[in-house]
This record gives structure tokens, C-alpha cells and sequence, in this order.
């Protein structure tokens, strides 16, 4: 198996560059734009397997880095996730529309610009 594959790409990825994967198979893995990343070499595997663990290093760093600074956000009182569509407002007035039961979910939806769906999960 012979792709060419820069530096950043294989240490950000592991499924190309998975050495049991790549020898389980009696294949290598050569870039032909760098020498170094050669699993048929023991030097290109040695490179491969450090930037393989520098990258889930990397990570790992980053996951908890986010994990930290959305813990901090929520701490701020700030709202994490897509604002709300409708306002308290218009889920009651759609839900009380709902139940008189003139219109289909879909014409509701419509009116206030979301699908027939977003009305059906209103909650009573």
C-alpha cells in the first residue's frame, strides 16, 4: 500500500498509518514524498509510532482543554448548544393550536417557521 501522505496528515490520522493493520495484511506503508514515514524500515515504524502517540497526546490535551473551558463558560451562566427556534411565547400559543386541532402540525409549523416536527416535541 503506497499513498502519498504529508507529515501532518499521518500524525493526525491513525487509521492509514496503523502498523498492525499495515503488517497483518504482509503490506508497508512508503510515502513517496517522505522518506522517513516507510513501515518497512525499522526507522520509518519507530517515526511512525512516536508521531502516532504525539498525536493522540495532542488529542487528549485538546479534549480536555475543551472539556475546561466549557466547564468555565457554563460557570459564566453562559447557554451552550443552538438557540432556541421559537420563544416561550410562541410554544405555548403552538401548543395551545395544537390542541384545538384546526391545523395540521405542519401549518402551525409553517407560521412560525420550523416543520410540523418542531411542533409535534413541544412539550404540554
Amino acid at each position: 500500500m503506497t499513498r502519498n501522505m504529508g507529515r501532518a496528515q499521518c500524525a493526525r490520522t491513525t487509521d492509514p498509518c496503523n502498523k498492525a493493520a499495515i503488517t497483518g495484511k504482509q503490506a508497508g506503508f512508503r510515502s513517496l514524498g517522505d522518506t522517513w514515514a516507510d513501515t518497512t524500515t525499522p526507522h520509518g515504524r519507530l517515526m511512525l509510532t512516536v508521531l502516532g502517540g504525539l498525536a493522540e497526546f495532542e488529542r487528549d490535551l485538546i479534549r480536555t482543554r475543551t472539556g475546561e473551558g466549557r466547564a468555565r463558560a457554563k460557570a459564566r451562566g453562559v447557554k451552550l448548544g443552538r438557540k432556541p427556534k421559537l420563544t416561550l411565547h410562541q410554544k405555548r400559543e403552538a401548543i395551545a393550536r395544537r390542541e384545538r386541532g384546526d391545523e395540521t402540525l405542519a401549518e402551525i409549523g409553517r407560521s412560525y417557521n420550523v416543520s410540523g416536527w418542531t411542533i409535534s416535541r413541544l412539550a404540554e
